[in-house]
């Protein structure tokens, strides 16, 4: 049981670590584009006709 006193306060700095990270991903617009980058791989950059010539 005296374990319990250095597990509780773990677990909720672990958990204010973890929510801290999720706040700076929003602020950082981590999430802004979900989709983007799920489509942009199926499809082939625009050829450039200058480096053909």
């Amino acid at each position: 049981m005296s374990v319990l006193i250095f597990l509780i306060p773990l677990a909720i700095f672990l958990s204010l670590v973890g929510l801290l990270s999720f706040l700076w991903a929003l602020k950082n617009k981590q999430y802004d584009d979900l989709d983007g980058s799920a489509k942009r791989i199926l499809f082939d950059d625009p050829i450039d006709n200058k480096e053909n010539s």
